[in-house]
């Protein structure tokens, strides 16, 4: 019978221990210095090395080479002992299934008698967490006072489960994950001494799956070994039951253009192929914090192939931060509820659906991008508001009524200078941002006016305009509230040919925002803070049809127009 990898080449020296440096190092120089502890306690992730490491620690204190930093040589006689599993004075103890007070009482009976054949007899009780509190209690005293010849070497990974009584005798060791990139390499030198050959995306697939788990991954390529021919990514992907990475992708953004039914396809499709549910919530919650990582200017801890970051930096520019941490919580929290659900499938469909189609608190939102809120306040309130807030914008104009949309039920008047005449634009300076230069003589395109009917605006990126948008809505929520309201509730934006399209996702919201008298005021903030004469166009980008009482000859004051304007649907005309 053939011998498992992670045995096979478990480490027999310190230096072989990957990447627990801060643990290999303390105890190499008490073994130097002849300050061994008689109780220790690692505690750590599962296949970080803990039991490895008890291990050597107990070839070391019974090695035979004079040389102490040396030790272990794992040439004399007690290292090659331990290493066969035949060593006397090493009791690996399963606390397990040793959870009873009899049993510690047992080996409390047996710590006295001296060692048979090394200096110290080595204790390592794996998965201390499980012994029962009695047992803990019948375990104090021997392990405050053990005899000269014993070691106590406790591991766990649950190390919160320990009495604090039995910690505060013990010297504690925290192991951690194994990083991505000292796992692959492992696992290259690995598969060079095993004659393995394997596509090099197969390795980071591995580790990825390994969640830093060194044994994990060493299991993982020994069940891919098994195939007897070249491993490929993509039979690694059917043995370990994953989704391919375009999969992952296109749920993205499936996510991103509100797609509810092309990202339930995206999900069927990858569980018919046999995917793991819990895995496959695993894989978009790591590309998920990919994007994350870039959206915050930390893109060079991302480990992804050329055409995989770029596509992950356009989702990155398009993803709003606030959407993404919500979408991350709502997958991972399917990658830790799985494993219970009697309808795995169920709860991908549920936070997809979720992800798309509920709508972010207002004070969530941080960027343009962003699902709709409620905009509109009560009459009265809007005039107290426009009362308290220093106005930044005075429109020149004869009196008259601003014709606002008969969803409002209101007519609000517009506000007048005393300027001479004309229709020129100023804006006085506000206490935090300096005062912008008037439009000449801007024209805003409206909304129902194609853009080829438009001059181009000087060039001005997407990106730049993302930078500085809450800028922007700071100098408009200064002159109108009201208009930042709108803006706060867009949920895409764009430049196309030289306009700027503001996308809305219901024609009541877009029709509120597209009067002559908003659009001027965002474009004139535009030109304060960018400099430039960008025209604006609204439209309509939900996946829903909408009408308003104007379209339908509706009353807007009456019950059916008010139901309109809250984003009500007719389906019947009768």
């Amino acid at each position: 019978m053939s011998q498992a990898f992670y045995r096979k080449w478990r480490p027999h020296h310190w230096e072989q221990v990957i990447g627990q440096e801060h643990v290999i190092r303390t105890l190499q120089n008490s073994i130097r210095s002849g300050r061994v502890g008689h109780a220790y306690l690692f505690a750590g992730p599962r296949g970080t090395g803990k039991t490895s490491t008890a291990r050597l620690l107990a070839k070391a204190v019974n090695c035979l080479d004079e040389d102490l930093a040396k030790r272990p040589c794992d040439h004399c006689e007690y290292c090659i002992a331990v290493n066969d599993g035949r060593f006397l004075d090493l009791i690996e103890i399963d606390a397990a299934s040793n959870t009873s007070v009899e049993d510690v009482r047992n080996l409390r009976d047996k710590i006295n008698f001296a060692p048979s054949q090394g200096r110290y007899k080595v204790y390592i009780i794996d998965e201390v967490h499980m012994l029962s509190t009695a047992a803990f209690n019948a375990l104090l005293k021997t392990l405050e006072e053990p005899p000269p010849h014993a070691i106590f070497i406790l591991a766990t990974t649950e190390a919160h489960r320990i009495p604090a009584t039995v910690l505060s005798r013990c010297q504690r060791h925290e192991f951690r994950r194994i990083p991505l990139q000292e796992i692959v390499h492992h696992l290259r030198q690995l598969a060079a001494q095993e004659k393995l050959q394997a596509e090099p995306e197969v390795y980071t697939l591995i580790a990825r799956q390994s969640t830093g788990s060194m044994r994990d991954a060493i299991s993982l390529l020994d069940q891919l070994s098994s195939t007897g021919k070249r491993i490929t990514l993509a039979a690694a992907q059917d043995v370990l039951g994953t989704a391919t990475s375009q999969e992952i992708i296109d749920l993205v953004s499936a996510i991103q253009l509100h797609q509810t039914a092309v990202g339930l396809d995206h999900i069927h499709r990858a569980l018919d192929s046999g995917t793991d549910p819990r895995q496959f919530a695993r894989q978009v919650v790591e590309y998920l914090r990919s994007l994350l990582l870039i959206r915050m200017g930390s893109g060079e801890q991302v480990d992804a192939t050329s055409e995989v970051r770029d596509q992950m930096a356009q989702h990155a520019l398009v993803f709003d931060v606030s959407h993404l941490l919500s979408t991350i919580r709502l997958f991972n929290s399917v990658a830790s509820e799985t494993r219970t659900s009697w309808q795995p499938g169920l709860l991908l469909e549920l936070a997809l659906t979720e992800a798309i189609e509920a709508p972010l608190p207002s004070d969530q939102v941080s960027s343009p991008a962003q699902v709709p809120v409620a905009l509109e306040k009560h009459p009265a309130v809007k005039e107290q508001e426009a009362k308290e807030q220093p106005a930044l914008v005075k429109h020149e104009k004869s009196s008259q009524v601003d014709k606002q949309p008969a969803t409002a039920g209101v007519q609000r008047p517009v506000e007048h200078s005393q300027a001479a005449a004309g229709r020129e634009t100023s804006i006085s300076k506000p206490a935090s941002v300096p005062a912008a230069p008037p439009l000449p003589s801007a024209e805003v395109q409206p909304a129902n006016s194609p853009p080829q009917e438009v001059q181009p605006a000087p060039q001005v990126s997407l990106n730049d305009l993302q930078q500085n948008w809450k800028r922007i809505r700071a100098l408009v929520k200064n002159s109108r509230p009201s208009t930042e309201g709108l803006l706060n509730s867009l949920k895409t934006i764009t430049i196309k040919e030289g306009v700027l399209v503001l996308g809305f996702a219901t024609e009541v919201v877009r029709s509120k925002m597209d009067n002559r008298e908003n659009l001027e005021l965002t474009a004139q903030a535009i030109h304060h803070v960018l400099g430039v004469n960008l025209p604006i166009t609204c439209v309509v980008v939900g996946n829903k049809p909408s009408s308003t009482p104007e379209d339908l000859d509706v009353d807007g004051d009456g019950m059916v127009g008010t139901a309109l304007n809250l984003g009500g649907q007719i389906v019947d005309k009768k």
